[in-house]
């Protein structure tokens, strides 16, 4: 007899499967026929759903594909939070350091062929690349709440921090992603990367003046 955990835990495994073939059969049709010429029907169809439960999962279309980027949204601001202990620019720049190294999809150095895919779909699609950007405002809250957190800074200090911290950090992904879609692998790319990510976190160390922020 299952036991009321180990029913949570089918439940759950069970939605995850369900989310993960909703969003390959997207994926799948999009970059077969383009994100604006497939409707969510389709992706509904496509997945054995009906549409009431895809949107249960992925409340908009942009979501279908996007969601695959979600994390950056509070990633920088947990990051802060974790390394409480040390100043922010210098926890969040190692954090991106070692995400170019690992090939994380958020530093934009991931050359996965699926991921290269997305990506140029997404910066070709203006309802997507503007859904994206929707990413940065969540990203500045949670950064900003986050600073606040650790270094006692007044709200509007952090958040005018914050902003600057997310344009850095999307600024070196997105320009990681464009080279890599233009045809350069990651391995190619990294050393500038890294460069670049140096040269921007040095700028907010230079531009913020704001002591517990030094790195």
């Amino acid at each position: 007899m299952i036991g009321l955990q180990g029913e949570l835990g089918l439940r759950e495994r069970k939605k995850q499967r369900t989310r993960e073939t909703i969003s390959k059969a997207a994926a799948a049709l999009f970059l077969a026929s383009g994100f604006d010429r497939v409707s969510v029907a389709e992706v509904a169809d496509a997945s054995e759903v009906s549409r009431r439960t895809l949107f249960a999962y992925f409340p908009t279309k942009e979501d279908l594909v996007v969601h695959r980027f979600a994390e950056q949204e509070t990633a920088s601001g947990r990051v802060v939070l974790e390394h409480a202990d040390q100043p922010p620019l210098t926890a969040l720049s190692e954090h991106f350091l070692a995400g170019l190294a690992r090939r994380d999809a958020v530093t934009g150095l991931d050359d996965r062929p699926e991921t290269l895919a997305l990506r140029e779909m997404i910066a070709t699609t203006p309802a997507l690349a503007a859904r994206m950007l929707w990413f940065n405002v969540g990203a500045e809250r949670f950064l900003a709440d986050a600073l606040v957190q650790t270094t006692g800074a007044q709200p509007f200090t952090a958040r005018l921090a914050a902003a600057q911290i997310v344009a850095v950090l999307w600024t070196l992904a997105v320009d990681n992603g464009a080279m890599l879609i233009a045809g350069m692998s990651a391995a190619e790319r990294y050393p500038d990367a890294v460069c670049a990510a140096e040269r921007g976190f040095a700028m907010l160390r230079g531009g913020l003046d704001i002591a517990p922020l030094a790195g």
